[in-house]
């Protein structure tokens, strides 16, 4: 028997339009590539959203067609979040960071009919258009008397100019939920990216997910800071969530410098921020040598890596800021876990609490998860025992767009290539990726834990720690370690620093000290290049 219930589907675009009747008010705040601050409101962005639309059926885009984005976050890329999904295309956000044939070959790959990129960006698609046969329109995001001439770019078009003459009435398109919305390709798989297609429906469901109290607690009440990308993994969802619950938004456009984030977080009373540990770590290290204070921020989500020990407490102990440590990844759009505290953890001692909050957090709800050994079977729930982690759930992939790399399901379940503990309570916690853990002698030796040691020194920036071959014992772990900007640290002092952290034979064998750790496209240590770069490097003798 079915339920007398009314049957709505859920679109994107019913989002955006509560935002605009219900919290028409709440503020847009944008910083420009031209430097400047722009402010608007929610109706604005449903007003110019609907311009969008208007604009891609007078480009003659079909629906499922596939409009490509390299912009940083800002109003513009907003609306065609809304704008693009809303009228039944797929917005394709493009991480620019990628390398150029990276981006040739992706736009090809998706297939994307227009691309819209902010001026930043120019001498990317200077360089990539010739390799774009798809692309019938490109379109900067700037003003139409911003637009520089003489581009050598076909087709080239101002975002104001493409959309700014168009109405701003537009009847959303009513259709199947399942419809794909948006795509992000992977930055962490072997051979092509892979893209992950979501669907409106999970979009939806997302977004409700990642605002509730026990996730990032979203509200009206809340100014919120993106400083994850809207082009990797849509922001964390965030632009949903806030027009879900019409929080008041602030984009920092590319300037993520410490100083930067710090004014706009001061500037604009911010409640709320998330991004990924190493824009943290600048904004850190410039209020401490500012001697600077928070005075509206409460909470950070920090996800992307893992998030070390010492930057927790800095924001907690230092700024009364609480850290709410986040893991996910492109396959789940992306939000698996979150860490906050149950109402009996409130009675632990602080030391108790802050083991909790060093883990990657209990499921969001729709997300279920378990941990299996190599023979496939489901492991304990015991906060020991480790495990290759699985997920399924209403926003985890099924299949990557146009089939590529074959079915990523085992038995229903997506291998997210994480190595993992969960404890009674459903804490989970990350101890390395599958093809980064360290096996010496035939124990396990978690990079995270040596990673997050280094980390806690006061004289250290950032820390990787990678296995390197020995006769022996199979693989030992050497840390590499950039240091803070005038800081001084010798080998011996800091392997000095691991005594009594870990067990003896955990220590790492070696400290090599370079200029800067490596970055992938979304912040995250390459591993793989450190590794490239000490192709030549041999462990010093016992």
């Amino acid at each position: 028997m079915l339920g007398l219930m009314q049957s709505h589907p859920l679109l994107i675009s019913n989002l955006i339009e509560f935002a605009a009747r219900h919290h028409g008010d709440g503020e847009i705040v944008s910083r420009r590539t031209e430097g400047d601050l722009h402010r608007y409101t929610w109706k604005d962005v449903a007003a110019r959203s609907r311009q969008v639309a208007n604009a891609l059926d007078a480009s003659g885009l079909a629906a499922g067609d596939r409009v490509g984005t390299l912009a940083w976050n800002g109003y513009r890329h907003l609306e065609l979040y809304f704008g693009v999904s809303g009228s039944e295309r797929v917005l394709h956000t493009i991480n620019p960071r990628l390398l150029p044939e990276q981006i040739a070959w992706i736009v090809s790959h998706a297939e994307d009919r227009i691309v819209c990129f902010d001026t930043t960006f120019l001498p990317i698609i200077k360089g990539v258009h010739a390799h774009c046969p798809n692309v019938q329109q490109w379109i900067m995001l700037c003003d139409a008397d911003k637009l520089p001439g003489d581009t050598g770019i076909p087709n080239l078009v101002s975002y104001e100019a493409w959309m700014g003459q168009q109405p701003s009435t537009y009847a959303w398109p009513v259709f199947d939920e399942n419809t794909a919305s948006s795509m992000c390709y992977t930055s962490g798989t072997t051979g092509n990216p892979k893209a992950a297609l979501y669907s409106h429906r999970s979009t939806v469901l997302h977004a409700y997910a990642a605002a509730l109290p026990d996730v990032m607690n979203l509200s009206a009440r809340d100014a919120v800071l993106p400083v994850v990308p809207m082009f990797h993994v849509n922001a964390w969802g965030i632009p949903y969530s806030a027009a879900l619950t019409g929080a008041k938004l602030v984009f920092p456009g590319g300037a993520l410098d410490g100083k930067s984030v710090y004014e706009l977080i001061e500037g604009e009373g911010v409640t709320m921020a998330a991004g990924v540990p190493t824009v943290w770590q600048m904004l850190l290290t410039h209020m401490q040598a500012n001697q600077l204070k928070f005075s509206t921020l409460t909470r950070t989500v920090i996800g992307g890596s893992a998030c070390p020990p010492a930057m927790i407490h800095a924001f907690q102990d230092n700024y009364n800021v609480e850290v709410l440590h986040a893991w996910g990844m492109t396959e789940m759009s992306p939000l698996g876990t979150l860490c906050t505290l149950k109402e009996k953890h409130r009675k632990l001692a602080p030391e108790e609490q802050m083991k909790l909050r060093l883990k990657q957090g209990r499921a969001i709800c729709g997300v279920d998860m378990k941990i299996v050994g190599d023979d496939g079977q489901e492991l304990a729930w015991d906060g020991a025992t480790a495990g290759d982690l699985y997920v399924r759930g209403p926003w985890v992939v099924a299949s990557y767009f146009k089939g590529e790399g074959g079915d990523p399901l085992k038995g229903g379940w997506f291998p997210t290539g994480d190595v993992a503990t969960i404890d009674a309570d459903g804490f989970m916690q990350i101890t390395d990726r599958s093809k980064d853990v360290i096996k010496s002698g035939g124990e396990w030796i978690s990079s995270i834990d040596i990673e997050n040691i280094a980390m806690a020194h006061p004289a250290v920036a950032m820390a990787a720690c990678v296995g390197m071959p020995h006769p022996k014992w199979d693989e030992r772990p050497i840390v590499v370690v950039s240091l803070k900007p005038g800081a001084e640290l010798t080998r011996d002092e800091l392997l000095q620093f691991y005594e009594g952290k870990v067990a003896k034979w955990q220590t790492p064998d070696d400290v090599v000290f370079v200029d800067a750790i490596p970055l992938g496209a979304t912040g995250k240590m390459l591993k793989t290049k450190i590794r490239q770069q000490l192709s030549d490097y041999k462990l010093p003798a016992a």
